[in-house]
């Protein structure tokens, strides 16, 4: 719900000429450089102490031993030192989907992950008759599961290897930007081709401290998905986007997926002959939660935090791009909620869309909430200076420093002088359509060349996934409605200076259209297009250039026509990412050897690798103001209490969207059918509680789990006061999670989900 995964800003940040978007970044990062952060707590009291302990940190698992004292005293129980390999438990039962995490949870391939996250798979086996968001789902069966939505990957990291040398020995310092972009990219191709020479793998290069490390990640790709089980969208999104980002929160934010694997164990499409994939460790399900004052731990995939951008980017993104994004999301939804009414076909096509676009409109507001509220840049200016006195003062500082922090700066500055015009290129590709054509004419100009020289998205390895997104447009489409977003994309990019205008695009529609006129030219346009049919789309991945060019599809002739002016900003794009690539790897050098002359840790910025988090069930007084009164969660006067229960749910019900719930739930709670996850000390059944655990967009679906590694929960979200914990951690971030005890309750209570109980090792043995 709240981590703004529903929809990754791979739809809302398409490059220019079509690349398909890497799917594995999530979070709103509006840049592509890394960055690092550094924990500034204290030395741990000894004990489980909850007063004054930072939690701060998305640690690499390869970086557990150096705080392995202070995770023991926390409450950790395994070795850290055994938690750095990946082939081993935990590791390597945390996965990725590709923008979200998971974890497998039975030793058949059972894989939990958040609601939110299998939302798009729910949606895209929903029809009008059959609408499984509403009623939920569940198989009994294997033979009852069903194929998740058209590429869901589930990825299981296997290896991870420092590869700095290998790709910093291909650049020199007299390359300029365009050439260094190219000779990383080079490098990385390199290693990753020779990676996936192993069949069933795919690896990616990350790289880390802004470029200054570069690690080679292997994964198996596991491309048989499918859907087991989610509660009805009352339970799995109860609250909705009023209560998105909010606490007290009593929302049921979990599902079921499951690996498939060919017959003989290795990743293969889908198929009746497959079977479930055996995973080498799998999570032990607990079925009692965590208590106040518990350490907790989080492994998943966080998309990218921006801890250490500078003083001036920190003013941009939150006076410039989290304004205008915010208002475009928001605008977008409206757009879509007024093309699919009366409509519930549509509705449902577009319903993972409009769950993302509202996430985030509400997660950018909360950033500029933060914002104000804070002295963030009133830090990173003083930062800065601290770094600059601390260069001056250091003579071999000097020489090796002394002109990082100013050059960065102007780079910068240039950057920001083009970004009306990028977000301009954002806004031309608003249309399933016109995407398509862009991807497609693109492809078949990237085959001409060898595999290697392929610009990355293009490349063989890439051709199933492509193929796969042609497909998944099937049931995300309705042409009225993406008319209808087109329209108002070009109403904006209408709206922009005349030097922001791109010339072959004012030149296709005859100058500067709108109203009537736009509408008539858009209509012969969609009526006229085959790219509608999935089957045209997957026959364009055949043609040549040529093809392309004498094509009487208009959005074809649209992207053949404006390709030369996008590949020529897309050059001038990566020309400023390779200028980024020399100086932020020099910048995050200047920081580390600041924090480490003070003896603070530093872990780098998120990326969409694993990391592991770790923090403390712990309650916390929000600014003044904000509570309304004594109510589950929140006791009124001393601020929000780390747990609510199923009173919480009772008291919220109004029985419309979003504050309704199945019969069957509200019989139990009335009823008081706790059986045997009821809390004592709540006197109810546990539903959400808060952690400091330290996250970001990508955690989405994380297993949290306890000292021992046990299965306790899923974190699904943050609080309002934590939306900048993105740029800023501090004391009031708070993690929000579902806790264990209400997935079982309401699996065996009200979906009566034995045959999962019962896989998962926690099944009601007084039923038996």
């Amino acid at each position: 719900m709240g981590l703004p995964l529903g929809l990754s800003l791979a739809i809302a940040l398409l490059t220019a000429c079509g690349k398909p978007a890497d799917d594995r970044t999530a979070g709103p990062a509006p840049t592509a450089n890394d960055s690092a952060a550094v924990a500034t707590a204290e030395d741990v009291p000894a004990g489980n102490t909850t007063d004054s302990v930072s939690t701060e940190g998305m640690w690499m698992p390869r970086q557990l031993p150096e705080i392995g004292n202070k995770l023991k005293d926390l409450g950790l129980e395994l070795d850290p030192k055994t938690m750095t390999d990946l082939t081993q438990f935990p590791m390597n039962a945390v996965v990725s989907l590709g923008g979200c995490s998971a974890s497998f949870v039975s030793p058949k391939g059972l894989v939990a992950t958040n609601h939110h996250c299998a939302y798009g798979s729910i949606s895209y086996n929903s029809t009008e008759d059959n609408d499984l968001l509403a009623n939920g789902f569940l198989a009994k069966t294997l033979d009852e599961e069903v194929p998740a939505a058209p590429g869901s990957r589930i990825y299981v990291t296997v290896d991870m290897q420092e590869v700095t040398d290998q790709v910093k020995s291909k650049l020199s310092d007299d390359m300029d930007g365009a050439t260094r972009f190219k000779a990383i990219e080079d490098a990385e191709k390199t290693l990753v081709a020779d990676c996936e020479s192993d069949p069933g793998h795919r690896c990616e290069v990350y790289s880390y401290y802004g470029g200054a490390s570069y690690y080679l990640i292997k994964q198996l790709a596991i491309r048989d998905v499918r859907l087991v089980h989610a509660p009805a969208a009352s339970i799995g999104k109860f609250g909705g986007d009023i209560d998105n980002w909010m606490w007290p929160r009593h929302t049921g934010d979990y599902s079921f997926l499951r690996a498939y694997v060919g017959p003989d164990g290795k990743p293969a499409d889908f198929s009746k002959d497959n079977v479930p994939y055996k995973p080498k460790h799998h999570l032990k399900v607990a079925t009692k939660g965590p208590e106040v004052g518990d350490y907790v731990m989080v492994a998943g995939y966080p998309g990218r935090t921006n801890r250490y951008r500078t003083a001036e980017e920190v003013s941009n993104n939150f006076t410039w791009y989290y304004p205008t994004m915010q208002k475009v999301l928001a605008e977008w939804s409206e757009v879509i909620g007024k093309a699919t009414e009366n409509n519930k076909d549509a509705a449902l096509k577009y319903a993972s869309q409009v769950a993302g676009l509202n996430n985030y409109s509400k997660n950018f507001t909360g950033m500029m909430e933060g914002y104000n509220r804070s002295d963030l840049l009133q830090r990173k200016q003083q930062l800065e200076e601290d770094l600059q006195a601390w260069i001056e003062a250091n003579p071999e500082s000097k020489k090796k420093y002394a002109s990082v922090i100013s050059d960065l700066q102007q780079l910068i500055n240039e950057q920001q002088s083009t970004q009306e015009r990028d977000m301009l290129m954002r806004y031309m590709g608003r249309s399933a359509m016109l995407s398509s054509a862009q991807r497609l004419y693109r492809l078949s100009l990237e085959k001409q060349k060898p595999n290697m020289e392929r610009e990355p998205g293009y490349q063989e390895r890439d051709l199933t996934r492509f193929t796969e997104s042609m497909k998944r447009i099937e049931r995300n489409f309705e042409p009225s409605v993406d008319q209808a977003i087109w329209t108002y994309f070009i109403e904006r990019y209408n709206a922009l200076p005349e030097d922001q205008h791109l010339e072959s695009f004012d030149n296709f529609f005859g100058g500067n259209l709108s109203g009537d006129a736009l509408q008539q030219k858009l209509d012969t346009m969609y009526d006229k297009t085959g790219l509608t049919k999935t089957e045209t789309r997957l026959a364009w991945m055949d043609k040549t250039p040529e093809d392309f060019r004498n094509s009487e599809d208009p959005f074809i002739q649209l992207a053949v026509a404006t390709y030369d002016d996008r590949y020529a900003l897309e050059q001038h794009d990566k020309a400023m990412a390779g200028q980024f690539a020399e100086l932020r790897p020099q910048y995050m050098d200047l920081l580390i050897a600041y924090y480490n002359e003070q003896g603070k840790p530093v872990y780098p910025d998120a990326n969409s690798s694993l990391r592991l988090t770790y923090g403390l069930v712990k309650g916390y007084t929000p600014p003044a103001g904000t509570i309304k009164g004594p109510a589950d969660g929140n006791d009124g006067k001393d601020g929000f209490v780390p747990f609510t229960t199923l009173r919480g749910i009772e008291a919220k019900y109004t029985g419309e969207d979003p504050f309704d719930a199945p019969q069957a739930l509200l019989d139990a709670i009335k009823n008081k059918d706790y059986g045997r996850f009821y809390d004592e000390k709540l006197d109810s059944v546990p539903v959400n509680f808060l952690t400091t655990v330290d996250i970001t967009g990508g955690n989405s679906g994380s297993a949290t789990m306890n000292g021992k590694g046990e299965f306790i929960g899923l974190v699904f979200d943050g609080t309002y006061d934590s939306i900048n914990a993105d740029w800023d951690f501090n004391d009031n971030t708070r993690a929000i999670h579902v806790d264990v005890e209400y997935m079982l309750w309401v699996m065996e209570k009200v979906d009566h989900a034995d045959n999962l109980l019962k896989e998962m090792g926690v099944a009601d043995k007084t039923n038996d």
